[in-house]
């Protein structure tokens, strides 16, 4: 893909970690990813959406509306097992919007209490979005399981990832290096399937052309 064919992306979030993820993710383009402080976009996207690609289309179509640019919408969840699926897409409003991720996870914690290794399944889900002017937008998704630790561990990372752990690793999601995790998470695999999608469409103007929606197999 040429550098003219993706020059400056805006990401719709204030997520510091995931953009330092995503920034990282699509550096081998050579895109400039901008924030949206960087943007001056106004006011926050709604996240009223019943599932993960609602929610990631909204938050990127927010940030084309209001800047004009190529912009890059995710949301991402965990899932319990043992919780029916929850906290899921409410995983970042989980406990309400003033909730620390430390608060977050103590109460997953709580509400397995002793439960067996076997009864602590658990999976990471995200879904990514980018959205041209032209009307173009690609698609992509990632899933990663796991399994909900005994306790947290480890200082990386964010959100519920001290207390997301690999079992084939035998850490947990916040014990691995950036590096070390965009090879193996949720949003990892949902942003290397989009950098793939990126090369193999060429040209910006030759996708803005398909119009629609665009999504991995």
């Amino acid at each position: 893909m040429s550098r003219r064919a993706l020059e400056q992306v805006v990401v719709a979030t204030a997520n510091v970690g995931k953009l330092r993820e995503i920034r990282a993710a699509l550096e081998g383009l050579g895109v400039q990813v901008i924030d949206r402080r960087q943007a001056g976009l106004e006011g926050e996207p709604e996240e009223t959406g019943t599932c993960y690609l609602a929610n990631a289309l909204a938050k990127a179509r927010w940030a084309l509306e209001q800047s004009g640019l190529p912009s890059l919408g995710e949301d991402s969840g965990l899932e319990v097992d043992a919780l029916g699926g929850e906290p899921g897409v409410h995983s970042s409003r989980f406990l309400g919007s003033e909730a620390s991720d430390a608060d977050r996870n103590e109460e997953i914690l709580r509400r397995l209490g002793t439960r067996a290794t076997s009864e602590r399944g658990a999976r990471y889900r995200c879904v990514v979005a980018l959205c041209w002017p032209q009307g173009g937008e690609l698609v992509t998704s990632g899933a990663c399981e796991g399994r909900i630790a005994t306790e947290p561990r480890g200082t990386a990372g964010f959100g519920y990832d001290p207390i997301f752990e690999l079992p084939e690793l035998g850490v947990t999601m916040a014990q691995l290096t950036l590096q070390e995790k965009s090879k193996v998470s949720h949003r990892g695999q949902a942003l290397r399937r989009l950098v793939e999608l990126l090369r193999r469409l060429g040209p910006r103007e030759a996708f803005a052309e398909q119009g629609g929606t665009e999504e991995d197999g």
